[in-house]
C-alpha cells in the first residue's frame, strides 16, 4: 500500500505552504529521518523528513510558487520491499519515413532549461535563501547554474543580481527592445510571512489598546563596563563579544522577573500570570520580521544570552528556525538603535502585552547637579496592553530596566 507524504503543520496557524525544492526524486530510495523537501511557511523554511522508508514513486506538487494546504498529499512512497509498477511496454516503432521527408530534428533543451531535467541528478541539494529565490523568478535567473557566495556555498541575493547584471541585453529591433518602459512600479506579491506581518499587526492595532511610556537612561556606566567586558574576554580561552542588545535583553528579562505583573497574557476567561520570562528577540530578516525567543532568560547568564541571541539570529537570517524557537514568548525587545533611530514605539505581538523599544545611544547634554556635562543616553519607549499592564505597572517596570541599565552591578546581584 503506498504511503502518503502531506503538506505538515508546522506552528499553530499554519494552513499552507510553498515547495521550494526536492531534495529527493521519483525513484530513489528514502529512508525514514532523510530530507525530502525545502518547505516555506509563512515563517520559516523547514526541511521535511521522511518518517518512513521506502522509494519515492510519484511526486504530485512540483517546488514552485503554489500555495499546498496543510493536509494535501504532495508525494507517495511505496514501502520497503514494494515492487515498483512496470512501465506499459512502449509502441512498436513506426515505419521508415519516406526518403523525401526530412530527417527529425534533435531535440535541443531550451535557454536556461535543466539539462539534467528529469533524470536523479536534480537530486542534489541546492542552498539558497528564500529571498534568493523570490529574486532569481523574478529576474529570470536559473540557480543551479550558479556557485553560491554565502556560507557553506548557500546562494544569496548578492549572487542573483551579479547573475542577472550578465545576462545578455535583447536585440535592439526585439518586441522587448520597443515595447514602452511602463510609468508604474512594477506589483512584488506578499511573501506568505509579509502577509502574515500585516494581518497580525492589523488585528494587534485593532484589538489591543496600546498605549506608551518613554524614559531617558544614562548609559555612561554601561558603555564603560561593556567595553571592560569585552576586553577581558577578548583574553578568554574562548573569546565573546558582547553587544549593547546583549546587555540590554539582560536587563528587561531580570526586570521583568521583578516586576512579574508584566509578564502577562489578556485572555478571554481572564489574565493569565506567566510562570518564567520568555524573551523575544526581534531580528530583522529581507523578507519581514520574526522574534526568535531566548528561553527562561531572565536566570540565564550574560553569557549563555549573548551566545543564545547570535545563535537564533543566525538560524532566523538563514530560514532555519523551528516553530517552538519562535512562537510563544512573555514579551518582546526591539532595538533599532544600530540603525540610528533615536526613539519608537513598537507594536504589540499578541497575545503578548508588552514590547519595549529601544533607540540608539547618542552623545547629549545632560545636568549633572548643577553643572551641564556631555553623557551617553538612550531612550526606551514601552508598548503596553492596558487590558493587562496598568500605567503604573508598565512605569515600574521601565524604572527596573533603566536602574539596570545605569548601574550594571545590579545585573550581576
Amino acid at each position: 500500500m503506498d504511503i502518503e507524504v502531506v503538506m505538515p503543520a508546522i506552528g499553530a496557524g499554519t494552513t499552507q505552504g510553498k515547495i521550494l525544492q526536492w531534495l529527493k526524486q521519483s525513484g530513489d530510495a528514502v529512508k525514514a529521518g532523510d530530507i525530502l523537501a525545502e518547505i516555506e511557511t509563512d515563517k520559516a523554511v523547514i526541511e521535511l523528513e521522511a518518517v518512513d522508508s521506502g522509494v519515492l514513486h510519484r511526486i504530485h506538487v512540483p517546488a514552485g510558487d503554489t500555495e499546498v494546504p496543510v493536509g494535501d498529499v504532495i508525494a507517495t512512497l511505496l514501502p520497503e520491499g514494494a515492487a515498483a509498477p512496470q512501465p506499459a511496454s512502449p509502441p512498436p516503432a513506426p515505419a521508415a519515413a519516406p526518403a523525401a521527408a526530412p530527417a527529425a530534428a534533435t531535440a535541443v533543451p531550451a535557454a536556461g532549461a535543466r539539462a539534467d531535467a528529469g533524470t536523479g541528478l536534480a537530486a542534489h541539494r541546492l542552498f539558497a535563501s528564500p529571498s534568493a529565490r523570490r529574486l532569481a523568478r523574478t529576474l529570470g535567473v536559473d540557480l543551479h547554474a550558479l556557485s553560491g557566495s554565502g556560507p557553506n556555498g548557500r546562494i544569496v541575493r548578492v549572487d542573483i543580481e551579479n547573475a542577472a547584471a550578465s545576462l545578455p541585453a535583447a536585440a535592439p529591433d526585439s518586441p522587448a527592445a520597443r515595447a514602452p518602459v511602463a510609468s508604474a512600479a512594477a506589483v512584488q506579491p506578499h511573501t506568505p510571512m509579509r502577509a502574515t506581518i500585516a494581518r497580525r499587526l492589523v488585528q494587534s492595532k485593532q484589538q489591543v489598546p496600546h498605549f506608551y511610556l518613554t524614559v531617558d537612561c544614562r548609559m555612561d556606566a554601561m558603555m564603560a563596563a561593556r567595553a571592560a567586558l569585552n576586553a577581558s574576554s577578548g583574553a578568554a580561552p574562548e573569546p565573546l563579544r558582547h553587544t549593547l542588545n546583549d546587555l540590554l535583553a539582560m536587563a528587561v528579562a531580570r526586570a521583568a522577573g521583578q516586576v512579574p505583573a508584566i509578564n502577562a497574557q489578556w485572555t478571554d476567561e481572564g489574565i493569565v500570570q506567566l510562570g518564567q520570562v520568555d524573551l523575544s528577540i526581534a531580528v530583522a530578516l529581507e523578507s519581514g520580521l520574526i522574534t526568535p525567543i531566548v528561553r527562561d532568560a531572565g536566570r540565564k547568564s550574560l553569557r549563555q544570552i549573548s551566545v543564545e541571541i547570535a545563535q537564533l539570529a543566525e538560524q532566523a537570517r538563514r530560514g532555519r528556525l523551528r516553530p517552538e524557537q519562535y512562537e510563544g514568548g512573555s514579551l518582546t525587545l526591539s532595538n533599532l538603535g544600530m540603525h540610528g533611530v533615536r526613539e519608537f514605539a513598537a507594536i504589540i505581538n499578541p497575545p503578548q502585552s508588552a514590547i519595549l523599544a529601544a533607540g540608539a545611544v547618542t552623545r547629549q547634554p545632560v545636568v549633572d547637579g548643577d553643572e551641564i556635562r556631555i553623557g551617553h543616553v538612550m531612550s526606551l519607549t514601552l508598548s503596553a496592553d492596558h487590558r493587562v499592564v496598568d500605567g503604573a505597572v508598565g512605569a515600574q517596570f521601565l524604572t527596573a530596566v533603566k536602574r539596570r541599565l545605569e548601574n550594571p552591578i545590579e545585573l550581576i546581584l
